[in-house]
């Protein structure tokens, strides 16, 4: 498979940036989405605005190509990975605390009814 088809320059710029920035950032907005009581499709379209900021930083940074939309879409899924895990994690913490007679957490991302 050709290295190229996820990252543009290296590995670890994709890591760094991809991963470690935007993927902390988008951990938060999971995080924050999921406080709020927000839906999953206004936390997307949150993603759709950070995958581009993440686009710009490469571009500004390393040299990355600003429009593509190849490279887009794979920044986008990897963001929303995080988001999603993010939102998950504290959707679950939620769940069980504010209805601790009904539920109890079964995992780091997941919760069920008591007594089953």
């Amino acid at each position: 498979m050709d290295q190229n088809l996820l990252w543009e320059v290296s590995i670890a710029e994709f890591v760094f940036v991809t991963m470690v920035l935007g993927g902390s950032t988008a951990w938060m907005t999971g995080r924050a989405v999921a406080q709020t009581w927000r839906t999953p499709l206004q936390l997307a379209g949150y993603m759709v605005l950070l995958s581009f900021a993440v686009r710009f930083i490469h571009f500004a940074l390393f040299s990355g190509t600003l429009l593509s939309l190849h490279y887009y879409l794979v920044d986008f899924v990897v963001i929303l990975i995080f988001a999603f895990l993010g939102m998950r994690f504290t959707r679950a913490g939620q769940i069980t605390r504010q209805y601790s007679f009904a539920f109890v957490r079964s995992g780091p991302f997941s919760w069920k009814q008591k007594g089953r």
